[in-house]
């Protein structure tokens, strides 16, 4: 016998708020499923007023966009919350940030104000690459070589097994840059990345296994990745995704 969903369903959405966060230190290791678990508790413990989607087993409404890579950090990671009563943005954000563990860090909360959905407003991404035991010099070379490649062919073992793909064709743009004075005579060097979203995903792990393949630029000692921006690219900048919602919440008021 068929079931009928229960009478009344669920309170509506009658907010929406668009939230930066961050995932550092240790906690670069949380899978995107773990985190999800973990946003959903602090949701609880914040007394926040989440809506639930209708039917049967009710989810809250938290929709994700471009969540980085386990193992990577991130300063710019996106969520929008679906709220059944409005809250102050930035009562919100101490409260989630409260209940959440360091090193998963809420740093902005904006009201959804303006149109279109925070995946469309993200093209592209900023990588930094810490590499050590590699000198700029070599990191230079490298770079070059694969700059001026008209394709680089990568290997990546997906679910559906070994796939080969252009990495090359995704970046948009890529940089050395020195390292800080305290290491400048170390052999460290630093890869500024600009990667656009594409299918299949285009990762930083991704492009330097490019720059193994075009230089053959091997990484002694496991490099650290750190997404700094995400957004659309304007003139050369990324422009972040709250931007929109910024600007029409100012023109509101």
């Amino acid at each position: 016998m068929a079931r009928k969903q229960p009478e009344g369903g669920q309170a509506p959405v009658v907010q929406r708020i668009r939230i930066r966060y961050a995932k550092r230190g240790p906690l670069r290791f949380t899978s995107h499923r773990d985190f999800a678990r973990a946003i959903e508790r602090a949701i609880h413990r914040a007394n926040v007023p989440i809506a639930y989607s209708q039917g049967f087993t009710p989810h809250p409404k938290i929709s994700f966009a471009s969540a980085a890579p386990t193992g990577v950090a991130s300063e710019a990671e996106y969520l929008e919350l679906g709220l059944q009563a409005r809250v102050d943005p930035d009562r919100l954000r101490a409260a989630l940030d409260a209940a959440l563990s360091p090193g998963l860090d809420v740093m902005e909360a904006v009201e959804a104000a303006a149109p279109g959905s925070l995946a469309d407003r993200i093209e592209v991404s900023r990588w930094r690459i810490e590499l050590p035991e590699i000198t700029e010099e070599e990191l230079r070379r490298a770079v070059a070589a694969f700059e001026a490649a008209p394709e680089v062919v990568v290997e990546r073992l997906t679910k559906q097994g070994r796939r080969s793909f252009d990495c090359r064709a995704a970046v948009a743009a890529i940089t050395v840059i020195s390292p800080p004075e305290a290491v400048a005579d170390a052999q460290y060097a630093i890869l500024d990345l600009v990667v656009r979203q594409v299918t299949p995903t285009v990762r930083p792990d991704d492009v330097l296994a490019g720059l193994r393949v075009v230089a053959d630029l091997h990484q002694p000692v496991p490099p650290r990745a750190t997404r700094i921006a995400q957004g659309t690219l304007r003139d050369g900048e990324i422009v972040d995704p709250l931007d929109a919602d910024r600007e029409a919440s100012s023109v509101e008021r």
